[in-house]
């Protein structure tokens, strides 16, 4: 076993909302993960890779801990506490105040059931004052016991260093699971559907986004190599949502796969020709089949 090297799995978990993805993003400075607003922007358990000569994380960005209102709700939280079997640490990721409410207690619940190191990670701190961090620790501290307690701001890319040396530290010496090269596990055509997914949510209206799922129909690369033609469709619940969905004269539509398109090119770096269509499917959400069907597989949980 190399003693030097050090490899494990760190899972984010917190409430939606509070950064989870974007932390990710920064942490491994690549966009993998979606971001929005909304609740309910990550459904599924994104693993991403960061390396250094220290070694190698695997984070596991999970759904934020919820109470489900159906089942793609309860596939999200269980998708998020299954995630503690796989980690070596676990990041819980919170928001500047010194309230704590009900959501975050039942989190601390199951954190002192799970027997794993936990560091408290307090994100968003450059949108308060300096002086009030040391009152949010004090806050946090009385309810789980914390291996460690690191303020940042995920945005802002601040402090990131000092949490990566404290994931590090929780670490097994062991072997590299991936390459250097490689910064996730998700294959090209679900970051795809998810990039189209969160030009959608940051675009809609408040009442639509929850209802939307994203399937690729067709990727495929032209023969020069130098553009590629995707086709894919926005899945929604209601005739009403579609119209919406497609805007006036398809205007909400053309904005949203504008949108997408430059984040894809940037991906993928090459040309792309990005066609969009939106189809109703009533009630997927509560639908096992449509949800599986729309890339949420309950056997993967």
């Amino acid at each position: 076993m190399n003693t030097e090297f050090k490899s494990g799995f760190a899972a984010i978990i917190g409430r939606p909302n509070v950064g989870k993805s974007t932390l990710m993003n920064h942490l491994i400075g690549q966009k993998i993960a979606i971001t929005s607003r909304k609740p309910q922007t990550t459904r599924n358990k994104i693993q991403t890779v960061y390396t250094d000569e220290r070694g190698q994380v695997v984070f596991l960005d999970t759904p934020g801990i919820h109470k489900a209102k159906n089942k793609l709700g309860e596939y999200m939280v269980n998708v998020a506490q299954r995630t503690f079997k796989d980690a070596d640490v676990i990041l819980w990721l919170v928001e500047p105040t010194n309230f704590i409410g009900a959501g975050e207690r039942h989190i601390a619940d199951q954190l002192r059931l799970c027997k794993l190191p936990v560091i408290l990670v307090i994100n968003k701190v450059d949108t308060v004052k300096k002086s009030e961090v040391a009152g949010f620790i004090d806050a946090y501290r009385n309810i789980c016991d914390f291996a460690e307690i690191v303020p940042v701001s995920a945005l802002r890319s601040q402090n990131l260093d000092t949490l990566l040396e404290c994931i590090f530290k929780y670490l097994p010496y062991g072997p590299q699971f991936y390459d250097e090269d490689t910064v996730t596990d998700q294959p090209q055509r679900q970051i795809v559907a998810e990039m189209i997914r969160e030009k959608a949510l940051r675009t809609l209206d408040e009442e639509i986004p929850h209802g939307i799922a994203v399937t690729i129909d067709r990727m495929k690369e032209r023969p020069q190599g130098n553009l590629v033609d995707i086709d894919a469709t926005i899945i929604c619940e209601r005739d009403s949502h579609k119209g919406i969905i497609i805007g006036k004269q398809g205007v909400m539509l053309k904005k949203i796969g504008s949108a997408a398109r430059f984040e894809i090119e940037k991906m993928l770096d090459m040309k792309v020709n990005l066609k969009l269509w939106v189809k109703v499917k009533k009630d997927w959400r509560d639908s096992d089949y449509l949800i599986k069907n729309f890339g949420y597989d309950k056997k993967e949980i």
